[in-house]
């Protein structure tokens, strides 16, 4: 019958109401202003007093209202029935005293929307049953207001007008817009809004109350017939009690007989009285919510076989847990979850996942930005000659020669430099290793799916067991980087042919940047230089075939260094002791206090044709063997004697010429207290270490500073093919270590570590909030799916 409609679709609100259902159910909203009389028509309509009533907003909580009738008990039966009560939702109790209830809905009230006449969207559910009352359902809604009053908030307004906008916009609502007749109804707020979501009214019954309080001659019969403001559902006109009634406990039957009367005798509604009062208005409400539920059938059917397809969907997701008794279907369900693991972690790396990121890298394309930009730019920065000063040069330059003097740069202080800046390629190759596990690490933990998020058990010991196989990992790769530094610097190889090419081009720009002074000719000398015959035009040019041009390697690929080897080994039979000894002997014995030398033009030998006193042959050898000597102390005698200088003799100190000085192999050796410790053995080392101590901040020579700089040049070059290198290897050695060992096991590790059956039953331990979020998606499925039976049941005849 048509009368069950409305009782199938209170059964169906409080089913939703209880499981969070998404469907609207057709009902009636009312809306009005504060004070309008919406209470006092529900109070009609229902015939009892059990509404809160006071000054200023009282309705602070949507009420939603069912009315259902019910069959007149016989009064025979023992005990008697109750013939009218009431029940709330929140509460499982029957009250029979309306008094009782009202005080209820005040301390709900009080409860969820506080003391500070602020206002709540939570609904309170109230049921009503009784036989004078037709099956209705209503919402009573919190009265507009313009003006925030007492302690309520600044924005009351706002506040309710969203809350009455929210129910009313509903398509399967009837806005049942009370207004006052004593009020200008181009100034209603209730039908203001209802226009504003229903600006056809297809939806929207005005009532109007306070139609005895009208101003004397004026009356609302316009209004009602509409004619003033047209609704497809009409005007209905009541008159409620007032408040000197209430104040006087005016029966409710008294009052719709005094109702009734108005209509009745009252000269403009006389005529329409029977399409007026509270009896009309509960009848014409009944009626329109049953056409209003049969015509939103279709509508309510089809909105409910979508909601059981989505809720089927979510059941689905969340999985079915008959299989948790059946140790084969437990088995299958974690291979299949440890497959998925697998090929989430091995596809991210690879770049082959589905659902990558395309707001930042993610995946193998960070691996590659740490190769190539954090590795690469940490091995970019790197100085190839970071902590080593010119000092530390010459000192391992002198080191590595022992009490020999050097002819050439000593092969053995360039390794001993060399090895500990390879040393620094270590800590970047070392993290970037580190930084890669990082990656891999985060890689794990972010593999997940919706079947893993029901056992986080077992999804926690699927990263825990990847986690331990990288963490296996990092020690051998780390190790292996390590090694190959320790490869690197374990044999210079200076063949290389990178580095052959680099260091002549280092030696010819050492040769050619360093700033030299001006040299004048030699003096004419039956001696040779250096104990080697003087050379000739021919000898220069054979000189400069051999190396080239500005030291540059001749065409057979012999460097500087071994073609003037090869010419000191030929012209070393020439040289004898005498010769050594015959230059000394006239630096010590030539004039003690000479103020210049005579001028080097009258002693100089005419330069040949096309030859200058800076040639190559002279660059080489003054940087090979000194200006004009082996000795460094006679070269400076020289440059001095040049500059204008009396030459001071090596084995004389000038300052004490009157005094005889000590004479031998440390002669002119003075500690810095000036008294001789020349035969002092004891204080041999205090002596060195005060001499060591003074050189050191002296200013090299010309040859240290030469040497200085062709070391660090070498030294840059080898670091530089060293760290090409290394920028090469760690990378490889990183993926085939690490990365791919990694992805090819993981797999078989898992199936290995986890599949135990005495495992089973713990790794696939539900989470408890997904048990019962999957229990409440199951209830309401079923609440869908009976819902849907009884509306496809429901005989749809006409009126």
């Amino acid at each position: 019958m048509d009368s069950d409609l409305i009782k199938l679709v209170n059964r169906l609100q409080d089913t939703f109401n209880n499981l969070g259902g998404e469907l609207d159910m057709p009902q009636l909203i009312v809306v009005g202003s504060q004070s309008a009389g919406k209470s006092s028509v529900l109070e009609n309509i229902v015939g009892r007093d059990f509404l809160p009533r006071g000054q200023g907003i009282v309705t602070r909580r949507p009420l939603v209202l069912q009315l259902i009738h019910t069959s007149v008990p016989d009064p025979s039966s023992s005990p008697p029935a109750y013939t009218e009560w009431a029940q709330f939702l929140h509460i499982d109790k029957r009250f029979t005293d309306f008094n009782e209830v009202r005080r209820e809905i005040e301390q709900e009230t009080f409860r969820v929307a506080g003391q500070n006449k602020g206002i709540s969207k939570l609904p309170i559910s109230l049921r009503i049953y009784s036989p004078n009352v037709l099956d209705l359902t209503l919402v009573d809604l919190p009265g507009l207001t313009k003006i925030p009053v007492g302690d309520q908030p600044s924005d009351i307004e706002r506040q309710i007008r969203n809350l009455v906008t929210e129910y009313i916009s509903k398509p399967n609502s009837v806005i049942l817009a009370v207004s006052p007749a004593n009020v200008d109804l181009a100034n209603s707020d209730s039908l203001k809004l209802a226009r504003s979501v229903d600006p056809q009214g297809r939806r929207t019954l005005g009532v109007l109350t306070k139609l005895d309080i009208m101003d004397a001659g004026t009356n609302a019969l316009d209004i009602l017939t509409g004619r003033v403001y047209p609704l497809k559902l009409g005007f209905i006109g009541v008159v409620n009690r007032s408040q000197q009634d209430i104040n006087s406990e005016k029966s409710m039957t008294d009052a719709l007989e005094s109702e009734t009367e108005f209509f009745k005798n009252h000269a403009a509604y006389r005529n329409i009285a029977h399409k007026n009062g509270t009896k009309y208005l509960a009848r014409t409400l009944n009626q329109v919510l049953m056409n209003h539920i049969r015509d939103k059938l279709p509508d309510m059917k089809a909105r409910l076989n979508t909601l059981m397809g989505q809720t089927q969907q979510e059941l689905n997701s969340f999985g079915d847990a008959a299989i948790f008794g059946d140790k084969n279907q437990q088995g299958a369900l974690i291979l299949r979850l440890m497959n998925q693991f697998a090929h989430d972690f091995v596809a991210s790396i690879e770049g082959t996942k589905v659902d990558m990121s395309t707001k930042e890298l993610s995946g193998g394309a960070r691996i590659y930005y740490i190769f190539n930009d954090v590795f690469g730019h940490a091995l970019a920065l790197l100085d190839s000659t970071a902590g080593l000063d010119n000092q530390d040069i010459r000192t391992a330059i002198r080191n590595s020669t022992g009490p020999r003097p050097s002819l050439f740069v000593p092969e053995a202080a360039f390794d001993l430099l060399v090895k500990p800046q390879i040393k620094l390629l270590e800590a970047p190759s070392l993290r970037c290793v580190e930084l890669v596990y990082e990656e891999l690490v985060k890689l794990c933990h972010n593999c997940t799916s919706m079947g893993l998020e029901r056992f986080p058990r077992l999804h926690a010991q699927l990263i825990e067991c990847v986690s331990e196989l990288l963490r296996e990992r990092l020690g051998p790769t780390s190790e292996y980087a390590q090694s190959l530094i320790e490869i690197q610097a374990a044999y210079i190889n200076t063949n290389h042919p990178a580095f052959i090419s680099g260091s002549a081009a280092a030696a010819q720009a050492a040769t050619s940047s360093t700033p030299k002074p001006s040299t004048p000719s030699r003096p004419i000398s039956a001696e040779p230089v250096n104990g080697a015959p003087t050379l000739e035009d021919g000898d220069e040019s054979s000189i400069e075939e051999a190396t080239g041009v500005n030291g540059v390697p001749s065409r057979d690929g012999r460097s500087v260094s071994s073609t003037l080897h090869d010419r000191a080994r030929a012209t070393g039979s020439t040289t004898t002791a005498g010769t050594f000894a015959k230059s000394s002997s006239k630096a010590h014995h030539g004039p003690r206090h000479s103020s210049v030398l005579p001028p080097p033009q009258s002693h100089a030998q005419p330069a040949a044709p096309g030859t200058s006193p800076h040639s190559a042959r002279e660059t080489f050898l003054n940087y090979f063997f000194g200006q004009n000597g082996p000795d460094p102390i006679a070269r400076s005698n020289v440059e001095r004697s040049h500059a204008g200088m009396a030459p001071v003799p090596t084995g004389r100190d000038v300052s004490s010429a009157d005094t005889p000085g000590p004479t031998g192999l440390m002669a002119g050796k003075r500690t810095l207290d000036g008294n001789n410790a020349v035969y002092d053995m004891r204080s041999l080392g205090k002596h060195i270490e005060a001499v060591s101590s003074s050189d050191s901040g002296s200013q090299m020579t010309q040859r240290e500073e030469m040497e200085t700089s062709l070391i660090r040049s070498l030294i840059a070059s080898y670091f530089s093919i060293v760290r090409q290198s290394i920028q090469d290897l760690v990378p490889k050695a990183i993926m085939h270590f690490l990365v791919n060992y990694s992805t090819q096991q993981v797999q078989n590790r898992l199936v290995a570590t986890l599949y135990k059956p005495e495992l089973f039953a713990e790794l696939l331990n539900e989470d408890e909030g997904l048990v019962a979020e999957r229990t409440r998606v199951k209830a309401l499925l079923d609440a869908y799916k009976e819902a849907f039976k009884t509306l496809s049941d429901v005989n749809l005849k006409p009126i």
